[in-house]
């Protein structure tokens, strides 16, 4: 596995790892539900968004990979990629260098599984979210859907000329987010609208950079009729 240490982080060039749940049907997966962690968190983290969905979606593997850089004090926590700014370009750029990682992760994954696009839908949260929107409108084939809490469109460079996958995206975001503004959510729906992308947003009065009981349930029910399409 190619890799370089820099500035204490370790840089992995493959997803090898992370937390999982198995389908509550006990079968083989006919879907998949892939959720990207934030800036210092983990896929064991992430993958407590997944029991509450399980009765919904009885036949779908949920998988929480950690990202493929590990750095921070006492090497806790994961990132996509080194956190800078917020300014666009920083974003975009971070974006692209982390989108081969989770796109060679999701085609080992449909291959593994005999699955398609049609059959994975991607929920991020925070730097996730960016994960999930930049890999998602563009992959070769559109994914079931996008659920992006606290999060942001990072850019939509190459995504101007020609056709390229919209699948139908949910983005949820608290006003009392110190971390990712709540003006991300308003300028990134405009951003994927003009794009041609089917947007639903849902703002979280009060909440902070977390994921709330009626965002999850946003979620569920998103993800359940995206998959029924």
């Amino acid at each position: 596995m190619a890799s370089d240490t820099h500035m204490g982080c370790m840089t992995l060039s493959k997803i090898v790892n992370g937390a999982s749940l198995k389908p509550r049907s006990g079968e083989p997966p006919k879907k998949i539900v892939l959720l990207l962690h934030g800036f210092g968190s983990s896929g064991t983290d992430m993958i407590a968004l997944a029991p509450p969905w399980q009765e919904a979606l009885p036949h779908t593997l949920f998988l929480a990979p950690h990202a493929p850089q590990r750095c921070g004090m006492m090497g806790r926590g994961y990132q996509w990629w080194g956190l800078s700014g917020f300014a666009p370009s920083a974003l975009a750029a971070g974006a692209a260098s982390a989108a081969p990682a989770i796109d060679a992760f999701i085609d080992r994954k449909l291959d593994q599984y005999g699955l398609s696009e049609a059959d994975l839908a991607i929920v991020g949260f925070s730097q996730g979210t960016m994960m999930a929107l930049h890999v998602a409108l563009r992959r070769p084939q559109a994914v079931a859907a996008v659920v992006g809490y606290s999060g942001m469109l990072a850019g939509a460079l190459g995504l101007n000329h020609g056709e390229f996958p919209k699948p139908p995206v949910l983005l949820v975001h608290g006003t009392a987010d110190p971390v990712v503004p709540i003006a991300a959510l308003h300028m990134s729906e405009s951003e994927l609208k003009r794009l041609g992308v089917e947007v639903t947003t849902h703002v979280s009065y009060g909440v902070a950079h977390t994921v709330d009981p009626v965002g999850l349930r946003l979620g569920r029910d998103f993800l359940t009729a995206a998959f029924a399409r």
